[in-house]
């Protein structure tokens, strides 16, 4: 049988899937258009691939599967790059490919540079909303991991093909900041005299002093003239801090409105410059923060903005004129019960001020109306129980749920000496991000944070991360680049050299094994994208640096032959480019020494 001209590919997988397809036209036309299954086997003396097809379709048509295979088999079409096929098993069709279906990945990869493993254009518009911690204080650890993962996660699915941007959602017009607003005014107070009893759920952090202490330098004693007693005026007062019962809880709560209250009729319009002084300071920190981390958003997006525009009370209309809202003393209340949430959701209270909750649906409506195909938010594990109610908003709209996905990231548990380290936003007691990517670095923190699925808890160990050795797997990666990266510049020539080098030279097991592995990238990376898992690019890392480590300590590359030289260098070369292009996805770098 003459070889197909559309069977001459530069991929062995569609090559088979092609070669597969032919052969069924001609045993089973009627399930020839249907997908194929190719899977590398987990057992090397399976071959390269296998198919299960010949069990797929062994029932349908009351044939035995094996025979079935065995005649597929037989009207697979001869090719180079094929050394064998078999058949295993129940009925398992396994391909071994010959040295040159997996050495010329080399010149490929040279070819492609920066772009091997890229998906084509897919047209596919992306919006991933990361990070948007309420600007309330530094960033800690646990806020690192989800910005690690969304900008990664942004990364893989731009590189796979997708059209995509980054968004961070500033939480700048709710509770959470009018408790920041206070607590730096009653810190400010402190510095005059005025002594008022600094609440347990206010924010304790060093932070909170230092803004205090700039406002103080700045406006002197501007917005000290009031009196302990007129702060404190008609709260409920604080229970003991041992009390942890749910009044207690409330009683604190209750507390710190009145104050919050107090403080907004005291001060009048003065209030709004301390709170606006002191989102500046919280986000502006946020911002350099994450830029120095190497995270960056196309876009943040306020949410006071979504007040200002009226989008929020529009949503809550909208909602009314659907048949989704009731009103209940005196709040406005939508029924998510209908969409499968667990109870009915308040999105505007009783005196009239919306709730967290009716601002959310605004945003997403917002999100729709800029014409998104997908929206992924990637939120802390603690707000699992907020996907039914933020999804039966969007139903209750119209929208479409299936654009909608939330990736959840769980906690980083931050490990020094092998003792746990704790972690209290408001107490103040938690380790920054700062201050962990000045211990253990960038790239350390980067690596780290993606090499677990996002929602598995993980134990961030600050000894293994700052080690210098094998056992630290970004130094692994690292160290593998920089060492490629050594034997380049000892060679001295050019790329241009390498690109024509004759890679079928490469015939060794450890150097096939090699570029088999670098075969494997688009494939890491296209289900990195659909998986929205960027560890599998990390993972993917690890082994390609241990292949290469292998190859390395068998075989010497500057050997005498030129030809062969080249040929090593080439492979040597394709492995730097991968290794790089990998480690750019997850934000970290690619040393040329170490």
């Amino acid at each position: 049988m003459s070889q197909d001209p559309s069977l001459s590919v530069s991929d062995p997988k569609v090559l088979l899937a092609a070669l597969l397809r032919q052969a069924l036209m001609a045993v089973v036309p009627q399930y020839a258009h249907l997908p194929l299954t190719l899977e590398r086997p987990k057992a090397a003396s399976h071959g390269d691939w296998a198919s299960n097809i010949a069990l797929q379709f062994a029932r349908q048509i009351k044939r035995n599967p094996r025979e079935l295979a065995q005649e597929i088999v037989r009207e697979i079409t001869p090719h180079p790059w094929v050394a064998k096929v078999e058949v295993a098993g129940p009925g398992f069709i396994n391909f071994t490919l010959a040295p040159a279906a997996k050495n010329a990945v080399v010149p490929q990869v040279l070819a492609r540079g920066v772009r091997y493993g890229a998906g084509e254009s897919t047209g596919r518009r992306i919006l991933v909303e990361f990070v948007s911690a309420n600007p309330t204080g530094p960033l800690h650890v646990g806020h690192g991991r989800g910005a690690a993962y969304g900008a990664a996660l942004s990364d893989v699915l731009a590189f796979a093909g997708h059209t995509v941007e980054r968004e961070y959602y500033v939480n700048d017009a709710g509770r959470q900041m009018d408790i920041l607003a206070l607590s730096t005014w009653l810190r400010y107070l402190e510095r005059f005299g005025i002594r008022v009893p600094f609440p347990s759920n206010a924010y304790q952090g060093r932070y909170v002093i230092d803004m205090a202490a700039t406002i103080a330098e700045r406006h002197g004693d501007r917005f000290a003239r009031v009196r302990a007693e007129d702060v404190l005026a008609g709260t409920p007062g604080e229970p003991d801090p041992e009390r942890t019962d749910p009044q207690a809880v409330e009683q604190r709560e209750r507390h710190l409105d009145q104050l919050i209250a107090n403080a907004k009729r005291l001060l009048g319009e003065d209030y709004a410059w301390i709170h606006e002084f002191a989102l500046a300071e919280q986000l502006g920190d946020c911002r350099d923060d994450l830029a120095e981390f190497g995270v960056r958003f196309d876009r943040w997006f306020s949410e006071k903005s979504l007040y200002d525009t009226g989008m929020v009370e529009r949503a809550v209309e909208t909602l009314k004129q659907r048949g989704y809202l009731y009103e209940q003393d005196g709040a406005w209340w939508f029924r998510s019960t209908d969409f499968g949430d667990d109870k009915d959701r308040v999105v505007r209270r009783e005196n009239g001020s919306y709730t967290y909750f009716a601002s959310d649906i605004a945003y997403h409506w917002n999100k729709y109306e800029r014409g998104y195909d997908l929206m992924i938010d990637i939120w802390g594990a603690d707000h699992h129980g907020y996907i039914p109610r933020v999804r039966a908003a969007i139903q209750a709209l119209g929208l479409d749920p299936e654009k909608f996905e939330v990736a959840l990231v769980q906690f980083a548990v931050l490990y020094r000496n092998g003792e746990k380290v704790s972690m209290s936003t408001r107490a103040g007691e938690f380790v920054t991000l700062r201050q962990l990517r000045a211990e253990v670095g960038n790239d350390a923190c980067r690596f780290f944070y993606v090499l677990r699925k996002c929602d598995q808890h993980l134990d961030f160990d600050l000894d293994l991360a700052k080690k210098q050795s094998n056992e630290n797997p970004v130094y692994y990666v690292q160290y593998a680049h920089a060492r490629i990266c050594s034997v380049l510049r000892e060679w001295g020539g050019a790329m241009e050299d390498l690109r024509e080098a004759d890679a079928s030279l490469l015939t060794s097991e450890p150097a096939l094994a090699l570029c088999v592995r670098l075969q494997a990238f688009p494939e890491v990376v296209q289900a990195a994208a659909a998986e929205r898992a960027p560890h599998h690019i990390a993972f993917y890392l690890k082994d390609l640096a241990a292949d290469f480590h292998a190859w390395y300590n068998v075989e010497r590359i500057l050997v005498e032959e030129e030809p062969l030289r080249l040929a090593r260098l080439a492979l040597a070369a394709a492995v730097k480019t991968v290794l790089a292009t990998g480690l750019g996805l997850l934000g970290v770098s690619a040393p040329e020494s170490m």
